[in-house]
């Protein structure tokens, strides 16, 4: 069994429900989804109708003539005739056609009696015990201390969004509730507002997440509803019910970029933390789509790019403005209101992995590459000829693809990188550039996600994960490398002396257990510290002058 996570995305404290709610499947409800679906059920319908001609139409003319040549050969006796036993092997398909009721996706859902509650159905005898639904309420409540970890999976032919409860104080992460999602996932946004969601403000706090995949749409869910059938949104071509009625005679979507959707995967998404419904969109058909949550449609459209645009980033303080990477080797500086102009851009040597703003100080941007290399860009000198570019400092962090990095929101100077060469490693970006902390391999394979905790006080907490599917929680206060580099900014032990845990890694307990690979990590330790010392050596940092 094959399987990866190719995304993680934390939930900050206080927002997730402490009581999610189970899902409600109502006439309302089921008008909403057959809305959403009816083009799928269309075509779907039409193409085993043409399946079912094709296929009869042989089988009915071979059965003609048998019949022809039995009634030839066979004489009927008188009596038996009124029972028309010639035809006693006929199909009845196309009379049951007539009498029966047409079936859909969801059937005749709509003819069923349901009720509210199991108290009111004449028909179960067994009462719902309150006990039993006490618990199920316990089992799924959410503390106001605990946080989320969203990771998207994939797992031989399926797909989904696991939801984790990160409880730091207990070092328990468990798998709360999944999404199962149509395509492979590529990337996940939080949402802290919701989306269509019935009796709730639009510009209330909300707990969602969107999802882009290998499909050309983007799914909006809600992330206080457990065992959802549909999504609330749907951002694309997908969504548009009334437009994909007109349209249902095509087959095939169109292939051409344009202003109102995606034609081809998503590759990134992020959410503007200060216009709360503004949602931009980065795919593989070289566009940027910036998207209206309150309306789900695309208020504009971006083609400065001329190959797959695959990482995007708000700036932290000009809200307008929006850094993108891209597969033509060039990030780009552009302001959304201005979309007809030129963005500002920079150019490295390689396509472009991942793109980020440095959140303490806005006037410069970080871009990682296939190449395992980090650049360090100065936005202000940023021009509109990306072979003009030049770099503040860029650091050879791996040999093979940079495919994930992260900056630590809290701690100043604190980065953590990962690639496809299985390695993470933590840096302290000094004045004079970056220097090497620790290396760690934690055995989820290929790195595709790093990502530190978004609350103070899970700040040193880093989630990582990879190519093997599984996904773990690595406290990295508690790493001696850390503490020498980042001392005073690491909370006292919990423990002191020999009782203290070094490099504490807490993951679901279906994997191998924390205790096993923390006593492997102790044992690697001495031999990690000798190769960072060389490395630092080589970059010509030294810890001391880091701490400094």
């Amino acid at each position: 069994m094959s399987s990866m996570i190719t995304a993680t995305a934390w939930v900050p404290r206080g927002f997730a429900a402490p009581f999610p709610t189970k899902y409600n499947f109502d006439e309302d409800e089921f008008e909403r989804i057959a809305s959403l679906a009816k083009l799928h059920l269309d075509d779907a319908k039409e193409d085993l109708e043409d399946a079912q001609k094709k296929e009869a139409e042989p089988e009915k003319k071979a059965k003609s003539a048998a019949n022809d040549d039995d009634a030839s050969d066979i004489e009927i006796d008188d009596d038996l005739k009124e029972y028309d036993l010639e035809h006693y092997d006929d199909d009845d398909d196309d009379q049951q056609q007539d009498v029966g009721q047409s079936m859909g996706m969801f059937g005749n859902v709509k003819s069923l009696a349901y009720y509210e509650s199991n108290k009111d159905d004449p028909y179960i005898t067994l009462k719902d015990d309150a006990e039993d639904e006490d618990e199920d309420r316990e089992d799924l409540q959410i503390l106001a201390t605990d946080n989320l970890l969203l990771a998207a999976k994939a797992e031989d032919e399926l797909a989904h969004l696991e939801v984790y409860v990160y409880e730091d104080s207990a070092d328990n992460l468990y798998v709360h509730h999944d999404i199962m999602l149509p395509a492979i996932p590529l990337c996940l946004e939080w949402l802290d507002i919701p989306v269509s969601k019935p009796g709730v403000e639009k510009d209330s706090v909300g707990n969602f997440v969107a999802i882009g995949t290998f499909d050309p749409d983007i799914e909006i869910w809600d992330l206080d509803t457990v065992d959802c059938m549909y999504p609330n949104a749907i951002l694309g071509q997908g969504g548009n019910a009334e437009e994909d009625k007109k349209k249902k005679k095509k087959k095939k979507k169109s292939k051409k970029a344009n202003d109102e959707y995606h034609v081809d995967a998503v590759l990134a998404l992020a959410a503007n933390r200060k216009h709360r419904n503004l949602l931009a969109s980065a795919s593989a058909d070289k566009t940027v789509k910036l998207w209206d949550l309150h309306t789900t449609k695309c208020a504009k459209s971006y083609s400065y790019h001329t190959d797959k645009v695959c990482s995007l980033a708000w700036h932290p303080a000009e809200s307008t403005v929006l850094l993108s990477g891209s597969y033509d080797r060039t990030a780009a500086i552009g302001d959304m209101r201005a979309p007809g102009e030129q963005p500002m851009r920079v150019g490295v040597e390689s396509d472009v992995e991942n793109v980020r703003w440095d959140p303490h100080d806005a006037n410069f941007f970080y871009v990682s590459t296939e190449r395992g290399i980090v650049h360090y860009f100065d936005a202000r000198r940023a021009s509109k000829d990306p072979a003009a570019s030049t770099t503040v400092w860029k650091l050879q962090a791996h040999d093979e693809s940079l495919s994930s990095f992260d900056l630590n929101p809290v701690i100043p100077g604190f980065m953590a990188t990962g690639s496809t060469d299985r390695t993470v490693k933590l840096w302290n970006i000094g004045p004079e550039g970056p220097s090497l902390v620790v290396s760690r391999d934690f055995d989820v394979g290929k790195v595709f996600s790093t990502s530190f905790g978004p609350d103070k006080e899970v700040a040193f907490r880093l989630a990582v994960a990879g190519s093997k599917g599984t996904v773990s929680i690595w406290d990295t206060s508690t790493n001696p490398g850390v503490r020498k580099a980042f001392g005073q900014k690491v909370p006292a032990k919990a423990e002191g002396g020999d009782g203290a845990v070094e490099d504490r890694l807490v993951g679901v307990e279906d994997d191998e257990s924390s205790s096993s690979e923390e006593e492997g990590e102790g044992e690697e330790e001495d031999e990690d510290e000798d190769d960072d010392s060389a490395r630092l050596s080589h970059d010509g940092d030294s810890m001391d002058e880091d701490e400094d």
